[in-house]
């Protein structure tokens, strides 16, 4: 996906890449390795892959947004999904 601003006479075009599934998956297996022990930038070094910046960023927002990880103040990444407790949560009986 391309974006284009204009600002008076000058184009910037921004490129934007999305991230693949796989490497989703990748960044989200590595946060929970090491949930709640490092900040962004030492995780993005400990990813078993090379990934950019931005698409690394945006692959943290997406799953912030969807309440898989929190970071805090300090910038230690959590990871908080638990897929169990939905689990248990979905199959209550509802009065």
């Amino acid at each position: 996906m391309e974006t284009q601003l204009i600002e008076g006479n000058k184009k910037i075009v921004r490129m934007f890449r999305s991230p693949t599934l796989e490497t989703v998956n990748i960044v989200e297996k590595t946060i929970k390795e090491n949930s709640g022990e490092f900040k962004k930038t030492q995780i993005w070094e400990k990813l078993p892959k090379k990934i950019m910046w931005p698409t690394y960023s945006t692959i943290l927002d997406y799953l912030e947004e969807i309440n898989k990880i929190i970071i805090n103040e300090d910038g230690i990444i959590t990871y908080i999904w638990n897929p169990e407790l939905l689990k248990k949560v979905l199959h209550r009986k509802r009065y």
